[in-house]
């Protein structure tokens, strides 16, 4: 990612083609969609074979992948296919259980929302798919596995035959029966013996009770642990330790450190509450434990900046080990600079290198050894910086717009309004800005922006910005759709594959 050296010569990487690949939950047109159904969380596991979805009802639905896998359930290798070119990546429907109700909190008089506010994907066990799910107060621990169900079935046994030394012949039967109430009755029994009735020669045996069970194997999620009673403000990220025993919570003003196997007791390792609330001057945004160091986590705030803390300082991470901040242009401050610069999501590059932030208009690229400012800035929708003050009005300039990395950190993605969403390159000499609309035909237009050559800067990366589009009007030519946004979208952990939602429909693309 962004690697370049002096003397070194590279071909311009060539822009991602991106195809529509499948959707689930599609809108016919003029339906109404309802509120619970609209979907507030995405999130890939780390083999990139199973999916989950959190709405605003508090479900979470997984699916699966199906493409590419043999008779025993395990993946082939793609690349010794014949057909694999022109094949594409495909998932289907798992199951889903209710992970959040509505709560009513009396203390403080407030409504605790059902919706699901972000899924973490834990490490699989024994063939248990584990998972984190949140909503603004609760966290809750999920164990979704296959169980062989038993259930009892008749058969009618042809006992005449098998008096006359014949074989036992047993065929299925209607599945209508009643107790065996003769000879003493068997209705009590815990086997769920019933009664076959058949006709047999004098002195033959009038009836016979028989437990014959059949096996039917069903997905059952199972709460585990739930992680209550920790914070007093909305819970705006969750994040798992590479360590695998840990994560940590984070709302406006706590950071808090969990295990896994004890819900009755956290760690506060981050607090930024001061003594008098009237000295706050910024909140906690978002959080994230770096993928490899254990000890090593993100924060991002309202202020736009990144703090980078390292647990083994100390028990209270009150000072950072780097903190991350584009210095300001005094003249180019306005009453929205504050606003527009509050970071709403974080993410750590696969190798832990490059931390991604989103903020209302830009994404920018933070190389984790170089402070003094971003390594690359992408303008998302640069178009709509002089509408700011509507924006204002209407609140959306308040939207919440998540990001992602590809697994090879060559690409990164991002959401905008009316259904869009954009993918830049982010190689060293990509000119890559790519415009996409959540729908069955994505592509409408790709917006290359070139940008001024500049010296290699050794083995440091070279500053970029890019992708910005001054038109003032979405791709298909008309005014930006505010009520029609993508927020949440997820990158496949090892394939340019992206999941995106808009609204209550889950579409996904492949390049």
């Amino acid at each position: 990612m962004l690697d370049g050296g002096e003397g070194t010569a590279a071909a311009t990487p060539q822009p991602l083609e991106w195809k529509f690949s499948q959707v689930f939950g599609e809108r016919t047109a003029g339906e109404e969609v309802q509120e619970v159904d609209i979907i507030s969380a995405i999130e890939f596991d780390r083999t990139g074979d199973h999916l989950a979805t959190g709405d605003r009802g508090g479900r979470v639905v997984l699916f699966e992948r199906t493409d590419a896998k043999d008779h025993g359930g395990h993946r082939k290798d793609l690349e010794m296919m014949d057909y694999s070119i022109s094949r594409h990546p495909e998932f289907r429907y798992k199951t889903e259980f209710q992970s959040h109700e509505p709560e009513f909190d009396y203390l403080k008089s407030l409504e605790i929302e059902e919706k699901i506010n972000k899924i973490r994907w834990c490490q699989t066990a024994n063939g248990a798919l584990f998972l984190l799910s949140s909503n603004d107060k609760t966290i809750k621990f999920w164990k979704v596995q296959e169980k062989k169900v038993k259930k009892i079935c008749d058969f009618y046994v042809d006992l005449s035959r098998a008096m006359g030394n014949g074989p036992v012949v047993c065929s299925s039967m209607s599945t209508s029966s009643k107790p065996c109430m003769e000879n003493g009755g068997c209705n009590d029994s815990p086997f769920g013996y019933t009664s076959i009735e058949t006709s047999l020669p004098s002195g033959g045996i009038p009836s016979l009770c028989l437990p014959v069970n059949s096996h039917e194997t069903s997905l059952v999620a199972k709460c585990r642990r739930i992680y209550a009673h920790a914070h007093d403000y909305h819970i705006n990220s969750i994040s798992n330790n590479s360590d695998g025993e840990t994560f940590i919570s984070a709302d406006d003003l706590r950071i808090n450190l969990w295990n896994l196997e004890i819900s009755n007791q956290s760690f506060n390792i981050v607090d930024v509450k001061p003594a008098n609330m009237e000295d706050l001057t910024e909140v906690i945004t978002s959080a994230e434990f770096h993928p490899t160091h254990c000890n090593m986590l993100a924060y991002s705030s309202s202020r736009g900046s990144i703090r980078l803390i390292d647990m083994r300082q100390s028990a209270l991470c009150d000072t950072h080990s780097k903190l991350f901040e584009e210095q300001e242009v005094p003249a180019s401050r306005s009453f929205f600079t504050e606003i527009i610069a509050s970071i709403s999501d974080i993410k750590f590059a696969k190798d832990g290198r490059y931390i991604l932030s989103r903020d209302y208009m830009t994404l920018k690229l933070w190389d984790i050894n170089m402070d003094s400012g971003p390594v690359a800035t992408f303008q998302v929708h640069e178009n709509l910086r002089p509408k700011l003050c509507d924006l204002y009005e209407n609140d959306s300039i308040f939207d919440k717009f998540e990001c992602c990395l590809s697994g090879d950190g060559l690409h990164v993605a991002t959401g905008s309004y009316s259904n869009m969403f954009r993918v830049f390159g982010c190689s060293e000499g990509s000119t890559e800005a790519t415009t996409l609309e959540a729908s069955k035909n994505p592509i409408r237009r790709q917006v290359q922006t070139p940008t001024r050559p500049s010296k290699s800067l050794g083995p440091l990366p070279r500053v970029l910005r890019r992708g910005a589009d001054t038109s003032g009007v979405d791709v298909n030519g008309s005014a930006f759709d505010f009520a029609t946004k993508l927020l949440h979208l997820s990158w496949h952990p090892t394939e340019n594959l992206l999941a995106c939602a808009a609204s209550n429909s889950l579409y996904m693309y492949y390049a």
